[in-house]
């Protein structure tokens, strides 16, 4: 984590957000410190735009403390939009400009923008600078919205699922893309429905379900020691598939083999296999473990 100030980027207490009887949110407590990658994770449906559009001041909370780089997005002065960048999850109409336009265009809304050729490299689009937006791929689409996004230097940056559309290798350039912001001190709010860009590329991770942060840590360490617990798996003599946690793995296979032995099955039972619970496997049991979604 690359921290530049004691101050956090985000700073939320308590946040509902409900429309009638229906709570999206519902107590919502978040910090993002200064320089860090926090993943907002979650189901479809479990409040993490409506969060994200509360921070960035297009949508208002019902109740709770907000504060978003020292302000509070709906009575923020017009200086501190300045200060952040937002990747949406939809694509807007690009309309009937190149990649390099409206870059620059953007750039000119800024007191110290990054060099337009400087963004089109960051994001992979310097061969397209001068190709109609129309005619871009819908990959490279989404990297004109992160262009158009960090053109500004912004000091907190949030991305709504910003690699959707985007092929493996395209998915690992933004990432190095990110690293670099993050090494530059800016903060990074980050929705993915990829479990494996969030183990790479935040500091801290948080798990949305039924409207509140039911897990927070880093990647490595969410859900705590006993979720990371080797998992081991084989089929019982009537072909029932059986599972078993245990710290001590070997000693589990041990046994198994021992009590095959001795029903005449040397080669021990069958689909015997031991696994490490990965970041997925601990993510979706948070979510079954902490209800329906909202």
């Amino acid at each position: 984590m690359h921290t530049t100030s004691s101050s956090p980027a985000v700073s939320v207490r308590g946040l509902t957000k409900h429309y009638g009887d229906a709570r999206v949110l519902d107590g919502v407590d978040l910090e993002i410190a200064r320089g860090e990658t926090y993943a907002l994770l979650g189901p479809n449906g479990a409040g993490k735009s409506t969060a994200i559009e509360v921070l960035e001041g297009v949508r208002r909370a019902s109740s709770g403390e907000v504060a978003v780089l020292g302000e509070h997005p709906l009575s923020a002065p017009r200086t501190w939009r300045a200060r952040i960048g937002i990747v949406a999850q939809a694509t807007g109409d690009p309309g009937p400009y190149t990649p390099r336009e409206l870059i620059g265009h953007f750039a000119k809304l800024y007191p110290s923008p990054r060099p337009v050729d400087e963004v089109l490299d960051l994001v992979g689009l310097a061969p397209h600078a001068t190709t109609r937006a129309t005619k871009l791929s819908g990959g490279q689409q989404r990297r004109l919205d992160v262009a158009l996004g960090i053109v500004g230097r912004p000091e907190l940056v949030f991305l709504d699922e910003p690699t959707t559309g985007f092929d493996p290798e395209a998915r690992r350039q933004f990432w190095a893309m990110l690293d670099g912001l993050a090494d530059e001190g800016a903060a990074v709010l980050l929705t993915t429905h990829y479990l494996d860009e969030a183990e790479h590329l935040a500091d801290r991770v948080g798990v949305l379900s039924g409207g509140t942060i039911v897990a927070e840590a880093p990647p490595a360490l969410l859900g705590g020691a006993e979720a990371r617990t080797p998992v081991v798996s084989w089929r019982d003599a009537d072909g029932v598939l059986r599972e078993e946690r245990s710290p001590t793995p070997g000693a589990v296979v041990e046994r198994l083999m021992h009590e095959s032995r001795s029903i005449g099955r040397p080669d021990g039972p069958d689909a015997l296999e031991v696994r490490r619970p990965a970041l997925e496997d601990i993510y979706l049991d948070l979510i079954g473990a902490n209800g329906a979604e909202r």
